[in-house]
């Protein structure tokens, strides 16, 4: 097992009404400033939930976050901020308003740019705000991490932003109830490629994180079918939702290898093209699997295969192909197209990401062994 150093300092408020407890969990003096998407809020009654338990605070509400959200958008959102002098933002939303927030609040205080933050760090330099979440998509675990991604319209780029963790996040599975299949989709297939990312790197690093990652993967696949065959358990959904949180809130990750390939190629698949994060990982990671499974994930692939699958019999190259044929299975009974041309993309996107990665002379993976001309026959893959 690796050195590691935990923390996570999150209070989560889990299950149906937990959105009374709001105002304990509000400083009595905060300004706020509210943070929102699209509107799908004020559609499911979400947005009344969480304004009636506002009476007697100040606030200042900004709307108009999009899926992956853009920091030309977010530009506006810190200027009325620093316009009328929040100092505490909350986030109601799915994972890119709650992504979004995680920049504002280092944004509003800071000199800086909010791009140079995104490209060079947060701004250390002053006290970022306060920030509590309201969480309506289960997907990113952006609610108990540290982490965000944004965009830049401008470049057609992705990348991640690190910051301070969320003060409090609500989490009420019925508000799930309103969502699309796709998005519920999308999200399952998140979380589940997020345990994937920390799970399927090196063999023997850690038995107790091993098993409760396969847990995660197990609980997912069985509430997915819940979830299909019954749109409205209760149970199913609260299950899923926690999942997702536990998928990426850094308690499987603890002194294991991490890979996070998958997510850096889908990054650029969504920078360019505007499809769905999730979407882009369940086409990502089959061919990224297939294309790696002959050098060090060999021994995880077989762990997984065993424990996720149930493959026990034939050859190892035999069962790796078959736990790999599973899970794109798996992502396809979602509803979930895996492969680009299926979506309308070609030969220009893969040239294009090619391109990229070449010029930056990126390394991915937990071996760092994927470079340019590994990313052109993963996508080729795709």
């Amino acid at each position: 097992m690796n050195n590691f150093t935990f923390h996570n300092p999150t209070k989560l408020v889990f299950g149906k009404d937990s959105i009374l407890e709001l105002p304990k969990l509000l400083p009595s003096d905060a300004k706020i400033l509210l943070t929102f998407g699209g509107g799908s809020v004020k559609r499911n009654g979400v947005y009344e939930a969480v304004i009636s338990q506002l009476s007697g605070f100040q606030t200042v509400e900004f709307w108009g976050i999009e899926p992956n959200p853009k920091v030309e958008t977010l530009r506006k959102a810190i200027a009325l901020g620093k316009q009328e002098g929040v100092t505490f933002v909350l986030a109601v939303g799915g994972g890119s308003v709650l992504d979004a927030s995680k920049l504002i609040v280092n944004a509003i205080p800071s000199e800086r740019d909010a791009w140079d933050l995104v490209l060079h760090g947060a701004d250390r330099s002053v006290q970022t705000l306060p920030l509590g979440t309201v969480l309506t998509i289960p997907a990113t675990g952006s609610e108990m991490n540290r982490g965000a991604v944004i965009s830049s319209e401008a470049t057609h780029e992705k990348f991640g932003f690190y910051n301070e963790y969320p003060l409090f996040s609500i989490l009420d599975p019925s508000y799930t109830y309103s969502l699309p299949d796709y998005q519920i989709a999308c999200g399952i297939a998140d979380s589940f490629i997020h345990v994937i990312e920390q799970y399927l790197t090196r063999a023997g690093e850690s038995p107790l994180m091993d098993r409760w990652a396969e847990g995660i993967l197990l609980t997912l696949i069985e509430e997915a079918d819940k979830i299909k065959a019954q749109p409205a358990d209760y149970d199913a959904r609260a299950t899923f939702m926690l999942s997702a949180t536990m998928a990426l809130n850094g308690f499987i990750s603890m002194g294991v290898t991490q890979d996070w390939a998958t997510h850096r190629i889908g990054h650029e698949i969504t920078a360019l093209t505007g499809l769905t994060h999730g979407h882009t990982l369940v086409i990502v990671l089959p061919a990224l699997l297939r294309e790696q499974a002959g050098k060090g994930k060999h021994a995880k692939l077989l762990q997984y295969a065993s424990r996720i699958w149930g493959l026990t019999e034939g050859s190892e190259d035999e069962r790796i192909t078959q736990a790999i044929d599973k899970t794109e299975a798996f992502f396809r009974s979602l509803g979930l197209e895996t492969r680009l041309a299926e979506r309308g993309f070609g030969d220009d996107l893969r040239e294009e990401i090619v391109r990229r990665f070449r010029e930056r002379g990126t390394l991915l993976g937990e071996d760092q062994d994927i470079d340019h001309e590994a990313v052109a026959h993963i996508l080729a893959r795709c």
